[in-house]
This record gives C-alpha cells, structure tokens and sequence, in this order.
C-alpha cells in the first residue's frame, strides 16, 4: 500500500516535471533566434487589439464598480475615527498596490488568456500547426510570440487604465455622493501615494502576472491533446 502510494506521487511529479519542461521549452523555442519585427509587426498589433482592446470594456467596467466598492466601504469605515478626507488614500494605495495588478490579472486570464488556449486548441486540433510545419513555417514564431508578446505589453496598460478608472470610481462615492470635499481626497492621495515606487511596483506586478497568463493560455492550447 506504502509502496503504490509512493509510486503515484512519483508519477505525478514526474509527469508535473515533464509537463513544465515542456512548457519551457515550447517558450525558449518561440522567442530565441532572430527576431523578425517587419514580418512579424502585423501579427503583432492584429493580437495586441484581440488580446488587449477587446478587455478594456470588462476592465474598464469592473475597475469603476470596484473603485465605487472600495470607497464606499473605506467611507463607512473612516466615517467611524472621523478620518473620512483619508479615503482617496486608501483607494489609490488598495488599488496601486494590491488590487490593480491581481484583479487586472485574473480578468485578462478570464477573457484573453481562455481566447487565447481555446484558439491554439483549435489550431492545434485542427491540423493547421502541422500544416504550418510540413510548410516550413515554425508555429512557435508565427503563432506562439505575437500571442505572448501581445499579452506581456497589453496586460500593464490594462492594469494602468483599472487603477486611473477605480480612483475615479472611488471619487464618485467619495466626493459627488458622500460630500467629501475634492481637495481633501485628492491631496489625501497625492500625499500618501509615492508614485514612483508604486507605480512602478504595481507595473513590475502587472508584468509578471502577464507572462504568467500568457504563458500558461498558450501552452495549454499548443499541448492540447485533438
């Protein structure tokens, strides 16, 4: 009994280990060598509008609820130490730090990283990858990286325009129905936020949750068994 157990653990994490390698190896493969920019520059703003506008709406939409969200709540808190005026501080710093980039992430992940798998899946069951192969052409390089790159520079700006249209969703709460005074929220916000560091931490978030996202869409899609 000991030894079946130990036996299927192995086998997992051996087949977890193959799993990852080849994952690896299908990125490497698709971003080594020369990079081809005019030939491969339509392909790339083709996907940069699939990937990146068409999940402005759903970013746009949630970043502005959950902006309202927060600030409501954050008011009903503050209101209790009577530190109301410090609510742009806690939305912009929630949203910079911690929930920009996360939420951000798992939307994309939702909309263009499930487009993404099911379009390589297709491709994949379909036949045309092979077709692309018996044709000289590398899939990795036509298919795979304007599909990652388009991911990796889309998902920060998204996560750009979720925090700037969350702080303004937390300022209609804030300001136009709860009644704090403008001035107050903003410089509350202007004081807190070191727009530097978080700014930047909040990009360097962004950046890894894409080529995670990316990532495991499109090797989903390129492994998938027809």
């Amino acid at each position: 009994m000991l030894l079946n157990a130990l036996a299927s653990l192995g086998h997992k994490g051996i087949k977890t280990l193959r799993t990852f390698g080849r994952a690896g190896l299908m990125l490497f493969n698709a971003l080594v060598g020369k990079p081809e920019f005019r030939k491969h520059a339509p392909l790339l703003v083709r996907q940069l509008y699939n990937v990146g506008v068409l999940s402005m709406l759903i970013i746009v939409v949630s970043g502005v609820f959950i902006g309202m969200v927060l600030g409501l709540q954050g008011y009903l808190v503050l209101t209790t130490y009577s530190a109301e005026t410090s609510l742009g501080m806690l939305v912009a710093l929630s949203l910079l730090r911690e929930l920009g980039p996360v939420v951000a992430a798992l939307l994309f992940a939702g909309r263009a990283g499930s487009a993404l798998t099911a379009e390589i899946g297709l491709m994949r069951a379909t036949e045309q990858l092979s077709s692309m192969e018996m044709m000289a052409v590398d899939p990795l390089r036509r298919v795979i990286s304007p599909r990652f790159w388009a991911g990796v520079i889309s998902l920060p700006l998204l996560t750009v325009i979720f925090v700037a249209v969350g702080i303004w969703g937390g300022s209609l709460v804030g300001v136009s129905w709860k009644g704090i005074d403008s001035g107050f929220f903003w410089s509350a916000m202007q004081n807190a936020v070191d727009w530097r560091m978080d700014l930047v931490n909040c990009l360097i978030k962004s950046v890894v949750f894409a080529i995670t996202v990316t990532w495991i869409s499109l090797f989903n899609g390129y492994d998938a068994i027809p």
